[in-house]
């Protein structure tokens, strides 16, 4: 896998072939993401998306043990960047999602990074980027970016 390392390279879209190289990409990735942004993690069940955010959080400098928030819904990870990592999976109402206390929390430098983001939308900024995670044909990975 050619070393993705600009914005046009993720719209165009990133291909990985194992969880190693995912983290890699994601890692990689955090250079290029802003502070003081959302970004919504979209996929199925499976596709690699906490895998992603483990790479994207390691890229912020942050060693301690990186899992996912299906159950606490919520994970906050202090490096580089303060880091909310949310799992909306089991929110049955986006208004849950003020229930995290996320914007009332947060200090600059942040990022949240909100998986299953349709079940919140309406409680996230307009202005977010948007990280579309796939599975080929191959069985390889497709992360591919947009920015609102």
């Amino acid at each position: 896998m050619k070393s993705p390392k600009t914005l046009s390279d993720w719209t165009k879209g990133i291909v990985t072939h194992s969880a190693e190289a995912t983290e890699q990409a994601a890692q990689e990735f955090a250079q290029l993401l802003p502070a003081d942004t959302t970004l919504a993690l979209e996929g199925d069940l499976g596709v690699g998306k906490t895998t992603f955010v483990r790479g994207l959080v390691k890229g912020f400098g942050i060693t301690e043990d990186i899992t996912s928030p299906s159950f606490a819904l919520l994970n906050v990870y202090k490096g580089k960047r303060m880091i909310f990592h949310v799992d909306a999976y089991r929110l049955t109402q986006a208004s849950s999602f003020d229930d995290l206390m996320i914007w009332d929390s947060a200090v600059s430098p942040w990022n949240v990074i909100v998986e299953w983001p349709e079940k919140v939308a309406a409680r996230l900024p307009r202005s977010l980027w948007k990280l579309k995670a796939t599975i080929l044909a191959d069985g390889g990975h497709e992360f591919t970016l947009s920015v609102n």
